[in-house]
């Protein structure tokens, strides 16, 4: 028998240290008020002297069951933060294979690696703390593409100069809009070639000028350009062809942007062919910077089934598109640069 003598203020408090330091099981032996010792505890109020006793073994019981509790409760707790830890981890299992689901299906469909790894990055950091699934990823994919897609309307300006390596189609393209312009949209256009290296690049051109019955010039020194200008003041529109350069000639470059500062057009055109090799286009696209082309041109995308290279294209150029083109047809196979048209494009792909 274990017993306790308790001096308290009032029958609340001695239950509570009864209970807390004897268990349910004790019981109140006696009660009394008392005074409290010395001189000025005759003017304070009394106290209660209360006695409790408890069976030794039922208060041994009860300490068994209370640590039994706690130890359950203990094992309780750490089954649910195992299964809150398994939970996270399969969360995050589940995250990294839709990651890594989303970033192949870029890959797969021609992006390159260093493009997929920055939007996959871009995408997480605006999503911090979110469960990734597929159809998330499509989303942002979206909107990012959304971001970085620019287009621009082509008759803004009135003289147009189109560059880009051999074989990406710029005389066609030329030839192409000529066409546009000239049946359809009814301006004055005319046309201009600095080509004279390649064989048939002049003789291309004049025949769709004759054919259509618009002027024609050719420029075989930077001393011309401004007599020839001259003679086409009354045109609405003047497109320029130059010569295909290899963009990892410095010297070549240069002797084009020689000739475009004389020109000084309202914009020039990079021209790049869609089936390009991705790492390729990358290297077009920051070598050809140096002739300061503020918009660019994609050809040949009914000749892939690969989008990526429409996004490669635009994230290194950081220009506007102007046009399109998917055949050879003239002047039925090229279209305004639509926004909405090239997301789609590269969305379907991926």
């Amino acid at each position: 028998m274990i017993i306790k003598r308790y001096i308290v203020d009032n029958m609340n408090e001695a239950m509570t240290r009864i209970r807390y330091e004897l268990g349910n099981d004790a019981v109140i032996v006696s009660q009394r008020k008392i005074r409290q010792k010395g001189i000025l505890g005759f003017f304070k109020p009394k106290k209660i002297e209360v006695t409790a006793a408890v069976d030794d073994k039922k208060q041994k019981e009860s300490t068994i069951k209370t640590i039994e509790l706690e130890k359950e409760i203990k094992e309780l707790k750490y089954l649910i933060e195992n299964i809150n830890n398994q939970s996270i981890k399969q969360t995050n299992k589940q995250s990294e294979v839709n990651k890594n689901k989303f970033k192949q299906n870029l890959i797969n469909s021609g992006v390159p690696e260093e493009i997929a790894t920055e939007i996959i990055d871009s995408i997480k950091q605006k999503n911090q703390g979110k469960k990734m699934n597929q159809k998330i990823y499509q989303n942002e994919f979206k909107t990012f593409l959304n971001t970085i897609i620019k287009t621009n309307k082509f008759d803004d300006g009135k003289i147009h100069v189109f560059v880009g390596p051999t074989g990406v189609g710029k005389t066609t393209t030329i030839a192409k809009l000529a066409s546009l312009f000239s049946l359809y949209k009814n301006k004055k256009i005319g046309l201009i070639t600095v080509d004279t290296y390649r064989i048939g690049a002049v003789e291309q051109l004049k025949t769709y000028a004759e054919i259509l019955g618009i002027p024609f010039s050719v420029i075989y020194s930077i001393n011309e350009i401004k007599k020839v200008l001259s003679e086409m003041t009354n045109c609405d529109i003047i497109l320029v062809d130059t010569t295909g350069r290899n963009s990892k000639n410095v010297m070549q470059i240069q002797e084009t942007k020689r000739l475009i500062q004389e020109i000084n057009p309202d914009y020039v055109h990079l021209v790049i062919s869609m089936i390009t090799k991705e790492k390729d286009i990358k290297r077009i696209v920051e070598d050809y910077k140096m002739l300061d082309y503020n918009s660019i041109v994609l050809t040949k995308i009914d000749e892939t089934s690969y989008y990526g290279s429409i996004l490669t294209t635009i994230y290194y150029a950081n220009v506007p598109v102007s046009y399109i083109t998917t055949g050879q047809n003239v002047p039925d196979d090229i279209e305004e640069a639509e926004k909405e048209k090239l997301i789609n494009m590269i969305l379907e792909a991926e």
